[in-house]
């Protein structure tokens, strides 16, 4: 449309309302989706029903196109005198816009296509439009591509009511290449050969949220099954035939277990029509939950024999994950985003439970606790922590609500509340939450009034400080003794920024003596409590804090236990001392009870203790790693390093467990510093013999290629080349042929590189990008990489607007995690200060990546000497 037109028709529209009007028209037209937009929408619409057409070149570089018809029901005219319809494209895109069968002039403004409320009709109204599809939701790649649409990115790919409570049915035609194969939500009806196109038509869906609308199409493998009475399909891209034999069966199993324990724990069978899923290499999320076509990461489900037990526990939970999903979010939704958490905390929750079935010789406790608790800590720890429930005004900004307060704090609390109202009120609660608002749309307050009449708890008043609020409890306590006995156990909580919080919760504290250990359960629900229960007991050795793993906060360490001679009375008791290891690394981050080398050397003793607890043994790992590259200077890691890797080599021989040998073998990689440890690699890498017991991956020696190349080891280019010659899988060769500019040995090739990240066409292959950081903000090139940082801040705001949920804060953390330095640590504070009124949700994006960075700042200034 040209700029006379548009100018005559906004006259008009000025003319022909009032000056209220006019401005409540100003306040929905914004761009993006507006609150005051879905409410308004919400009361004028309902019964919407899209009709879609898709043609898709097999060249990338040729526009997809597509026509649409959109029907529903209209209970009331638009007071504002227009109703909007949501497109994020290009104008010069929309052709032929006509309403209820009539030609209508387009107005495209802010985002939105504007249709006057003389062309529409109470009750059954329809608009149809031709329109160029967005490209960046297509997720397009050279003969395959995939829709991901949340949380508000339906409307960048075509025309629609772009909101999660205006649920919607989708008939769905595609036109693509012959001998690809195509996915959506709807079963296929027909598929005709046109040419070398073909056309493939589905059924319709069931109503679902415009976010949970999808298709993939490409060149897929396939294959069916029929689990428990229902067919499964799936469709991949995987060549390992090793993985392929060890993971379908496995992957089908799991699903189907999912399946029946979630008919069974809601009373609600399967809610949709059929139950499909394909798995997408470098998919950006683990998974996806769109009913009837679940996406997932493919490297997560394709397994081989050398898959530890995080990597099993992980394809579980996910699959569990998104299988949940299908009641908590696609049957029940919520209204607006910004309850985003409760669909995500029900499917994190129900796939722990779930775990106990297809899992079960698992710890649950020692497993939630270790999946959860480090996760929420690294963000409600830090200056840019937010409560699980957070405001939204404009539906653009939900993807900065993700992150691990939703995904790991929710879940924590939400056990906390199980405990309180009691499993059976719990269950008999959400039953009845999932029943009235089955295919319809709720909010935190309806789940509350579900669960109330469970309980004489006031659920309202104690989620205040949970869900409502930001951060974490800080514990202290004081024990009394009177003639060798406790006389009294006080327990104190306070929020950990100082305020007079309180967070009712129970927990349980262990008193551990040479003999035995007791349990106490200590119901927190004051400021100040006095643990009756200690009363009358002798003096215990040692105190244990949070030791079923069932509290939430920052624990206090009795010194105690560090040095005491009975330190592993709590030897049948893997939770409480998971519990112990995770208290003594938080306390450490504060400048607490030990140094970061000290508790290094502390995890390392505690290695071959735990080598029976793949995953304490794992947490031990990963707290030994984080503070070898975050909280040791250049100076210790240097001193530490060969001694470090010589130990942790000689380990793999000491530990019978494959997955244990696994573990350690890729702890010895990451931290590989010296020449030494790096000449074994290479001999690892170029004879493809790994140690004894340990099993590598076509993955695992591309990794050896890269983490080489990385420290520069002498020919490493020949290296990546031959490497590049073994990978068999395409998708896999692709992928390491883009990072080949990151790991050039030239600052010159890898500085080019990165500025191309500034343009978003660049950045569409997240999952790339983000590896493609991991190699040029490596400690090994630090020095010559520390410059990319204010540029990386400055390029955040249309990051997050043009990526997908997650990358903004996977940007940051890529780019700030590897730092250390004061100067590293002003970079981040500068771009805050020159920023005074940046985007409160990216500024906490930045304070959460930053956090290590600004506590290792304290930490590496304040070393003592080391000793190995």
């Amino acid at each position: 449309m040209g700029i006379l037109p548009r100018i005559m028709l906004m006259a008009f529209l000025a003319c022909s309302l009032t000056a209220g009007a006019q401005t409540t028209l100003d306040e929905l037209g914004v761009p993006g989706v507006s609150r005051l937009l879905a409410m308004s929408r919400s009361a004028e619409l309902k019964d919407i029903r899209y009709e879609l057409n898709f043609q898709i070149p097999p060249s990338r570089v040729e526009q997809v196109t597509g026509y649409e018809a959109v029907r529903f029901h209209l209970d009331k005219l638009p007071s504002s005198g227009y109703l909007l319809l949501d497109f994020k494209g290009a104008a010069q895109g929309l052709s032929k816009l006509s309403v209820n069968g009539n030609e209508v002039k387009q107005l495209y403004k802010n985002e939105h296509i504007w249709i006057p409320r003389e062309a529409l009709q109470m009750g059954e109204n329809s608009v149809a439009v031709h329109f160029t599809a967005g490209d960046g939701a297509l997720n397009r790649n050279p003969d395959f591509l995939y829709t991901l649409l949340v949380p508000d990115r339906a409307r960048t790919l075509f025309p629609c009511f772009d909101q999660p409570d205006l649920k919607a049915v989708f008939t769905l035609s595609l036109m693509i290449p012959t001998g690809w194969k195509a996915i959506a939500n709807g079963g296929v009806h027909s598929m005709v050969t046109v040419g070398d196109s073909a056309m493939w038509q589905f059924w319709p869906s069931d109503r679902i949220s415009t976010y949970l609308f999808s298709f993939a199409a490409g060149k897929f493998s396939e294959t069916a099954r029929v689990v428990d009475r229902r067919t499964m399909r799936f469709l991949y891209r995987e060549t390992d035939s090793s993985k392929l034999r060890l993971s379908l069966d496995s992957v089908f199993r799991i699903e189907g277990q999912a399946l029946a324990f979630m008919e069974q724990y809601t009373g609600i069978l399967y809610p949709f029509r059929k139950f499909d899923f394909v798995a997408i290499p470098d998919f950006q999320f683990g998974g996806m939950e769109h009913a009837g076509a679940i996406q997932y990461q493919s490297r997560t489900l394709f397994l081989d024999s050398g898959a530890t037990r995080e990597q099993r526990i992980g394809r579980s939970n996910l699959l569990s994950h998104e299988t949940a999903h299908m009641w908590f979010g696609d049957l029940v939704t919520m209204k607006w985003f910004n309850d985003v958490w409760m669909k995500e905390v029900f499917a994190n929750y129900m796939a722990n439970k779930i775990s106990s079935v297809t899992l079960p010789d698992d710890n649950f406790d020692l497993k939630f606790l270790i999946g959860h608790y480090p996760a929420a800590f690294s963000i409600d720890r830090t200056a840019g922590t937010h409560p699980i429930q957070q405001q939204l005004d404009n539906l653009q900004e939900a993807g900065s609500l993700y992150g691990p307060i939703i995904y790991d704090k929710a879940p924590i609390m939400m056990r906390q509340l199980e405990r309180l109202i009691g499993p059976k009120g719990f269950q008999a609660g959400l039953r009845d939450y999932l029943h009235e608002y089955a295919g319809g749309n709720a909010d935190w307050d309806d789940l509350i009034s579900k669960l109330q009449p469970y309980t004489k708890m006031k659920v309202h008043e104690w989620s205040k400080v949970w869900v409502k609020e930001a951060g974490r409890p800080r514990f202290s306590y004081r024990l009394s003794l009177a003639g060798g006995k406790i006389s009294d156990l006080v327990v104190r909580q306070k929020g950990e920024d100082g305020s007079a919080r309180v967070w009712p919760q129970v927990f349980d504290i262990a008193l551990v003596y040479p003999d035995r250990v007791d349990q106490l359960t200590l119901n927190m629900n004051a400021a100040v409590v006095h643990v009756a229960a200690a009363a009358g007991k002798a003096k215990p050795q040692y105190v244990v804090f949070n030791s079923s793993g069932l509290g939430y906060g920052l624990f206090p360490v009795d010194r105690a236990s560090l040095a005491s001679t009975n330190q592993w009375a709590l030897n049948g008791q893997p939770v409480a001392r998971a519990a112990m290891y995770i208290n003594l690394y938080e306390n450490m981050l504060n400048g607490d009870v030990m140094t970061p080398v000290e508790l290094l050397g502390y995890d390392l003793g505690a290695l071959m203790r735990e080598r029976k607890e793949e995953l304490t043994f794992g947490l031990l790992l990963d707290q030994i790693g984080s503070i070898y590259w975050h909280f040791l200077s250049t100076q210790a890691r240097s001193g530490m390093g060969p001694g470090l890797s010589e130990t942790l080599w000689t380990m793999i021989d000491s530990v019978d467990a494959p997955n244990e040998k696994k573990l350690l073998f890729r702890a010895f990689t990451n931290m590989a510093g010296s020449r030494a440890a790096q000449d074994t690699l290479y001999q690892v890498w170029k004879t493809k013999q790994a140690p004894p017991g340990v099993r590598l991956t076509e993955d695992d020696y591309t990794g050896l290629a890269t983490t080489l190349a990385v420290w520069d080891y002498p020919g490493y280019p020949k290296i990546l080349s031959e490497q590049l010659g073994r990978i068999q899988n395409k998708d896999r060769r692709d992928r390491l042929q883009y990072l080949l500019p990151s790991l050039s040995d030239s600052a010159a090739v890898r500085d080019s590189f990165f500025m191309t990240f500034g343009s978003a066409e660049a950045r569409r292959k997240e999952a790339w990008v983000l590896a493609a950081l991991a190699n040029l903000h490596h400690p090994a090139r630090a020095g010559a990489s520390e410059k990319y940082l204010p540029i990386s801040l400055d390029w955040l705001a249309d990051i997050q607007r043009t990526g997908d949920v997650f990358f903004p804060q996977s940007w940051l953390q890529a780019s700030l995690g590897p730092y250390q330095t004061a100067e590293a640590a002003e970079v981040v504070r500068k771009f805050l200060r020159d920023h005074p009124d940046y985007n409160p949700k990216l500024r906490a994006k930045i304070l959460q990546a930053a956090d290590n960075l600004f506590r290792a700042e304290k930490l590496v200034a304040g070393e003592k000497p080391y000793q190995w």
